[in-house]
């Protein structure tokens, strides 16, 4: 098992999908159903033997959650805030560069 390259209240894009968002959790490993897995067609299924994300993300039309594989991830160039409406139940400040997340949700986490 690797370290993951992003920490929860970083901002980063789909490397294929028109998509960014903000880091909420992080999965050492796949940890979604077979079902999901399958569902991705097979030319561009991530290996499951890698830090997996959950971000919230958005798009120019939604705002939702997604769940990531890291090759598929890299650093947001825009490093501006994410106006996903759940980001300020989770986060309590965005530093220009990465979100710093609620002290009551930071204990959870550690």
């Amino acid at each position: 098992m690797r370290s993951a390259r992003f920490a929860i209240g970083d901002v980063v894009r789909h490397r294929l999908f028109p998509f960014r968002g903000v880091v909420f959790d992080v999965d050492p490993q796949f940890a979604n159903t077979q079902e999901w897995w399958l569902s991705i067609p097979e030319k561009i299924r991530p290996h499951k033997d890698q830090p997996f994300y959950h971000v919230l993300a958005e798009n120019e039309q939604s705002h939702y959650t997604a769940y990531v594989s890291e090759q598929n991830l890299l650093p947001d160039a825009h490093n501006g805030p994410v106006a996903h409406p759940e980001a300020a139940a989770v986060f309590e400040a965005f530093d220009g560069q990465r979100y710093r997340v609620k002290p009551e949700i930071a204990s959870r986490v550690n």
